[in-house]
């Protein structure tokens, strides 16, 4: 924009200037729940007037930060055909784990994001939104996780979520020198390398390559403390042919699929080898026990979620079948009835930060209770597969 110095001013250990070419970066490491952050971000944007604001955020968030009627534009029903109830859970409980240490510290989780935006569109510089799309994230996360490590990451996040211990200033103090991204890396970062691994390190390549890539050589870039060193390590390098790799949601693995597709086919099977050895009556009796193994614990999970009507009779009617491939489900056929038949309410969809820490709020939210229907419902067909394949394969060799 001018000719004056840049960085113009002296700023706290928390921003870093970096030359990269013709380029000169001025990173802002903030923590999300930090009111410091907020006021470190409007200051050097006001005094240093850059040719560009970088921020940590895809599109999808921004518009969640700057839209209040973000929920409305929601469609559950389209999440559930795309197998992205899970990963939408995941997100609603860091969300709210976030909030809950944003409340003790009286700041609203990415109030420097927000500010630094506010600020650049005040002086109307341009802003770049440099971060990867949140739904590929989490689901580059969730698929390359094993199925234990997946329970183990839920179990830990409801934990946190239900965790009630008041935080101390100690460590109120700790949390506004880093992400809270990061602090729940700390946590479970050890048992859990591959997370972190798309979670932090392929998200640090990817700010690192669309910061260089932003217009202008004055650039002020504000990210998560947490991002901090490994963009630093990272900008010097060309990753862009990296970028399209860390962009794609990496596919089923053959072994999965191989095993999806073959127990289903030696139940089948199974039962086939009962009726060749037994009798047709055998057989139409080992079917029987399968359909009854399978619907009665998924329909008696959607009904502990306090399920509508329809969707326990849904359950009871689709388990049976949904054991029998990989394709989909019950816990999805369930969770699509379920928003079918009581569809949350906009004000479900605004509460269920809150709502998600309290027992009672899992079953009074709308919202909440699909994700109830989803869990205990497919939990409810898993146990049922385990013990009715079990019996049938007993059936087969006596």
């Amino acid at each position: 924009m001018t000719d004056s110095p840049f960085p113009a001013g002296e700023y706290n250990d928390d921003v870093h200037v970096i030359h990269h070419n013709d380029q000169t970066i001025i990173l802002i490491g903030t923590a999300h729940i930090s009111p410091e952050s907020v006021q470190l971000v409007k200051k050097v944007i006001e005094q240093e007037q850059p040719d560009c604001v970088c921020l940590e955020l895809d599109d999808k968030r921004y518009q969640a930060l700057t839209q209040k009627k973000k929920w409305q534009s929601l469609d559950l029903k389209e999440i559930i055909k795309n197998k992205q109830l899970a990963t939408l859970l995941v997100s609603l409980l860091m969300a709210s784990y976030q909030k809950r240490l944003g409340t003790s510290l009286g700041v609203t989780p990415g109030a420097e994001l927000l500010a630094a935006a506010q600020t650049a569109n005040s002086f109307q510089i341009p802003i770049s939104l440099c971060d990867r799309d949140v739904r590929i994230t989490l689901r580059r996360a969730w698929k390359s996780t094993s199925f234990f490590k997946k329970i183990y990451l839920l179990s830990s996040l409801l934990v946190s979520v239900f965790d009630r211990t008041e935080i101390t200033e100690e460590k109120l103090s700790e949390l506004k020198q880093k992400d809270v991204l990061t602090e729940l890396m700390d946590e479970m970062g050890e048992s859990m390398p591959t997370m972190k691994r798309v979670l932090i390190d392929e998200r640090d390549l990817y700010l690192a390559e669309k910061i260089k890539a932003s217009h202008g050589k004055r650039i002020v870039a504000v990210v998560g403390a947490g991002h901090v060193e490994g963009i630093k390590k990272t900008l010097p390098v060309d990753h862009r042919d990296k970028i399209a790799e860390i962009s794609t949601i990496p596919p089923v693995s053959k072994g999965y699929k191989f095993f999806g597709w073959a127990i289903p086919l030696l139940i089948l099977g199974s039962i086939a080898a009962i009726g060749y050895q037994k009798g047709g009556t055998v057989a139409g009796e080992n079917m029987i026990y399968w359909i009854l193994a399978n619907g009665i614990p998924a329909a008696g999970g959607a009904l502990l979620a306090l399920a509508h009507p329809f969707t326990i009779i849904g359950a009871f009617l689709s388990a049976p079948l949904t054991s029998l491939t990989p394709v989909i489900g019950a816990g999805y056929v369930t969770a699509f009835i379920q928003v079918m038949t009581s569809p949350p309410k906009v004000r479900e969809f605004e509460s269920a930060g809150e709502d998600i820490a309290t027992f009672t709020g899992w079953w009074k939210n709308r919202l909440l209770r699909v994700f109830l229907v989803f869990l205990l419902t497919g939990l409810g067909s898993a146990i049922g597969t385990w013990v009715g394949g079990v019996e049938i394969f007993k059936n087969l060799v006596h």
